[in-house]
């Protein structure tokens, strides 16, 4: 297979790019912006393979991504690229509107135009899969699962975002016939996680003895994906979903922040023993605008359907992500030091909003 990658450079799309070039053999090109979260360390593995190619590129540019097209003939595509952030569409929503809205529609009309000029098999096989968030369907309460048919109702300027892109391809199917499949995961972690995400910003400040920082009273609830089980899965949508369709992607995995963080924080004192548990190092602080309260995904679709299963439970998986951090300051530390140090991001003037 030649499969197209946006966003390849990134947390989950260089670990489906490392899942493509290494496991399934297929031919790749990562198409990719490389913004602060845009790492070309994390495809160091392949970035030598002779069936892995990278382009910088921006996926508005619509010439750019046409050319992308013409030249490397994809079977499918897996559109990544995203501002993923929920603190940063905080501040700055417009980069959010722009890469996510503005930048999915320039894909799903290249594709269009692509899959317009194929004919016969490479026609009825081309598949076009839009990756997305559970965020877009807001918050939960102490009972049920995010399931595929479950409302819309984002809360932040990202999760709104990426609804508006779904209900774009969504209706780049039904109005164009595009074969378009989407995506909706839980919160994934793992190796090669920018470190402004929870996990990684709590493995690398506890390491170093700087605060923790716990959004409200820590009890927020997040459904933990592992990120190479996220990868397997979009594969497996990829090549087996039903164009039209949505699948959600989860881990099977509640926990709350609160827990998350005392989690790493045994890990890395079992580890890395030090003179204070690192618990100690935990501070609460105020609260994310809209946060939302509870994410929770049901995947039985995905699973009964297609066959998917996660291989990890979250003690496996953060096993798994400490200890690759603990072996890998070669890729975390030039980001820490030149690009994000684990300051508080998204913060908003209160007195502007009246409380």
């Amino acid at each position: 297979m030649r499969i197209l990658v946006t966003g390849g450079a990134g947390f989950i799309g260089s670990a489906f790019c490392r899942h493509l070039v290494k496991e399934i053999g297929a031919d790749v090109l990562n198409i990719d912006k490389l913004t602060y979260a845009g790492n070309l360390a994390s495809l160091r593995e392949i970035d030598s393979n002779a069936n892995y190619r990278f382009l910088k590129a921006d996926i508005c540019d619509r010439a750019a991504i046409e050319e992308a097209f013409s030249s490397f003939q994809p079977d499918g595509v897996v559109h990544l690229a995203a501002e993923s952030h929920v603190d940063r569409s905080i501040t700055r929503s417009g980069d959010f509107v722009e890469t996510n809205v503005v930048g999915t529609y320039q894909m799903l009309e290249c594709a269009r135009a692509y899959w317009s000029s194929l004919a016969g098999e490479r026609k009825a096989q081309f598949r076009f899969l839009h990756v997305s968030t559970d965020e877009v369907y807001g918050s939960l309460g102490q009972e049920g699962h995010f399931q595929e048919t479950t409302a819309y109702d984002p809360s932040s300027p990202y999760s709104a975002s990426k609804a508006a892109a779904d209900h774009l391809a969504s209706a780049w199917h039904r109005t164009y016939g595009l074969p378009v499949i989407i995506s909706n995961c839980s919160n994934n972690y793992g190796p090669y996680h920018f470190p402004e995400k929870l996990i990684p910003l709590v493995i690398l400040n506890a390491l170093h003895g700087k605060p923790l920082p716990v959004y409200g009273d820590g009890g927020n609830i997040r459904d933990w994906l592992f990120v190479a089980d996220h990868a397997r899965a979009l594969f497996t949508i990829l090549t087996r979903g039903r164009p039209g369709e949505k699948y959600n992607v989860g881990g099977r995995n509640e926990r709350r922040n609160i827990d998350v963080v005392l989690r790493v924080c045994e890990t890395l004192d079992l580890h890395v023993p030090c003179a204070s548990p690192r618990k100690s190092l935990i501070s609460y602080v105020t609260d994310r605008p809209g946060h939302d309260r509870r994410y929770a995904i049901d995947a039985t679709k995905l699973e009964t359907e297609l066959g998917w299963r996660a291989e990890e439970t979250f003690e496996t998986g953060i096993e798994k992500t400490i200890l690759w951090y603990l072996e890998n300051e070669w890729w975390w530390r030039p980001l820490r030091d030149k690009v994000y140090a684990g300051e508080r991001l998204g913060l908003i003037e209160t007195a502007a909003h009246g409380t």
